[in-house]
């Protein structure tokens, strides 16, 4: 009788621990669209039954929530709309090493061993197609006297994928095209929806440097809009994911991973108009290899950051 017992309480502790382990919340931060990450929530919780919390918002409000947690941090999985951020936190020794299983499709330039693309996004121009104006081909066509007060220009303080179009462009002219683009009145617009939502409604004719999967979805509900690559070239972003050292939660980190590389998850992630991470996934969108892409170094593009802020700000005037 008294093994039975124990069999049966050991069971019932057992059974509760188990219990416990696959219940465990995670906590995501992401500078990605909402309703992708409420659908990636919604999946893996149903796959999993973990639970998830997340904090979604602009690249710079997540790093500063980051950055203010730092004595108590919370966070066990960061998406950011910046590879410099899985750049940066390597260096620091914040990460995880870890690589799904589900990763073996993903290009090797998109992950590493603390960090693997979620999904990939490029910058265009988003362009009204009742606007009025001519259809613009090159970066340079918005500084023209059509577009004259009717270019709006996502925030680079607020957008890491912006910053790093501005950057690599400005590196080619010394920021002549941007202050063409002042002269002209364009205006530094908020982030990147901000900048985005009054060229729907029609108050302006086009975004310079947008983030084009917020456009293609703007475009597949109906809106008069369109996504323009130019010729000369552009960035593409890859939205890194990863996993902090500090999670207390790491085997569900590693399962959050895993099922946002899933055929279910990639699926989502092309939905949305990203690129998805594996290349055998389809996507109706163009891809990276229908691209041109500027030429530029990175380390020396992220290196000047806070000096291509200062000169952005000071040729917009600080608004």
């Amino acid at each position: 009788m008294l093994k039975l017992l124990k069999s049966i309480t050991f069971g019932v502790v057992a059974a509760a621990l188990a219990a416990g382990v696959a219940h465990a919340d995670i906590t995501v931060y992401t500078a990605g669209p909402q309703s992708l990450i409420d659908k990636l929530s919604a999946g893996f919780t149903k796959e999993t039954g973990i639970k998830v919390n997340v904090f979604q918002a602009t690249t710079g409000k997540v790093m500063a929530r980051i950055e203010a947690e730092a004595s108590n941090p919370v966070v066990d999985v960061l998406i950011s709309a910046s590879w410099d951020t899985a750049t940066d936190f390597a260096k620091r020794g914040w990460l995880l090493a870890y690589t799904s299983p589900n990763a073996a499709k993903v290009p090797d330039f998109l992950k590493t061993d603390t960090a693997v693309a979620q999904g990939i996004s490029a910058l265009g121009i988003a362009w009204n197609t009742k606007s009025g104006t001519p259809k613009p081909s090159e970066w340079a066509d918005l500084t023209k006297s059509e577009y004259k007060d009717l270019v709006n220009i996502p925030d680079p303080a607020q957008s890491g994928s912006a910053f790093e179009l501005d950057a690599a462009l400005a590196n080619q002219d010394e920021f002549k095209l941007f202050k063409d683009l002042k002269a002209n009145g364009a205006i530094i617009a908020g982030a990147n929806a901000e900048a985005l939502n009054p060229v729907l409604q029609g108050a302006k004719a086009a975004v310079f440097g947008a983030v084009d999967y917020i456009t293609f979805a703007a475009k597949a509900k109906g809106e008069s809009v369109d996504v323009i690559f130019p010729a000369s070239g552009t960035v593409i972003a890859p939205r890194p994911a990863m996993i902090l050292n500090w999670s207390k939660h790491q085997d569900e980190a590693r399962k959050f991973i895993d099922y946002m590389l899933s055929d279910e998850g990639q699926k989502m992630i092309a939905d949305t108009k990203l690129m998805p991470a594996r290349t055998d996934i389809p996507a109706d969108r163009p891809l990276i290899s229908d691209l041109k892409l500027l030429k530029y170094d990175t380390a020396d593009v992220y290196g000047k950051r806070k000096e291509t802020l200062a000169e952005i700000t000071k040729i917009y005037g600080g608004k």
